[in-house]
């Protein structure tokens, strides 16, 4: 702020995003760039995702495996309303049981830290029909090793579903990944534009972005800073707020977004991407 920022460009968790508007006042546009959390979007404090929140995500997933046929569902959670990690879960189970499905398991464990799941599998052996679909927020590492130990107990006809942070955590290139489907912010397909900007990114710095999805909306985080700055004709954060408000129908790198007449979450669709013969393939769009 003490460079005169016109904007921001913020972390995706509410620990690190709520005490920078804290800071503003609610004066500063804040784009927050990478995260889903609902409870940071918020127009009247120039709050903005950039994307589609927990319940879009989670729902659609829902939403995709009932399409699929699948009408059993394994949940895996960190606790009811707990941000992420409990509210995605809490979206899919509201979104799967309205329309016809069943939770036949809901379990507990420690995101980002779990590994062992033995006695959440020795439940699930007892309870399972080897058709349900497996959902949780977990990552990539922690999805791969439930799966393993899992099949390890002869349920080798399970769906495995999660949310962005597969993606974010490179599932791409996970061992033991086939089939499992991830909600991305982004589907690149080889030879569009994110796919060649992190081709380019790559020859730059020598390494491949393990999260692929996330490139694009720090791209039109920034970019929608500087439509909200061109729109005002100013460079007021205020006046630059009150623009970005405004927006509607900006071509993003991670598609269209709109601000006009939402609280901070533009109305997106979700890719439903599954990795199908080592390849991260797009199987279903879902929303709007």
């Amino acid at each position: 702020m003490d460079w005169g920022a016109h904007f921001l460009i913020g972390p995706p968790f509410a620990d690190f995003a709520l005490p920078i508007l804290q800071t503003t006042g609610g004066q500063v546009p804040l784009f927050v760039a990478a995260s889903t959390e609902p409870t940071l979007a918020d127009a009247s404090i120039n709050s903005y995702l950039v994307t589609f929140d927990d319940y879009g995500m989670s729902e659609a997933a829902a939403r995709w495996a009932l399409d699929e046929g699948i009408t059993r569902a394994i949940v895996f959670t960190e606790g009811e309303g707990i941000p992420y990690t409990g509210v995605n879960p809490d979206a899919f189970i509201a979104e799967f049981e309205a329309n016809g499905g069943e939770v036949v398991s809901t379990q507990t464990y420690v995101w980002a830290a779990d590994t062992d799941f033995s006695a959440q599998v020795n439940e699930i052996a007892g309870i399972s029909e080897n058709n349900e679909v497996v959902f949780s927020a977990a990552l990539g590492f922690q999805l791969t090793a439930l799966r393993g130990q899992l099949e390890g107990q002869g349920l080798d006809g399970l769906t495995y579903a999660g949310t962005d942070a597969l993606d974010a955590t490179g599932i791409q290139f996970e061992a033991n990944n086939e089939g499992i489907v991830h909600t991305p912010h982004v589907s690149i397909t080889a030879g569009d534009r994110v796919d060649t900007l992190l081709a380019d990114y790559e020859a730059a710095k020598g390494e491949a972005l393990e999260s692929r999805g996330f490139m694009p909306l720090y791209v039109d985080s920034m970019f929608l800073g500087i439509q909200g700055i061109l729109d005002c004709g100013c460079a007021d954060p205020a006046g630059i707020g009150d623009a970005v408000k405004q927006i509607s129908g900006f071509e993003g790198l991670s598609g269209e977004i709109t601000y006009a007449g939402t609280n901070g979450i533009p109305p997106k669709a979700v890719p439903i991407n599954r990795i199908v013969d080592g390849e991260d393939v797009l199987v279903a769009t879902i929303g709007d």
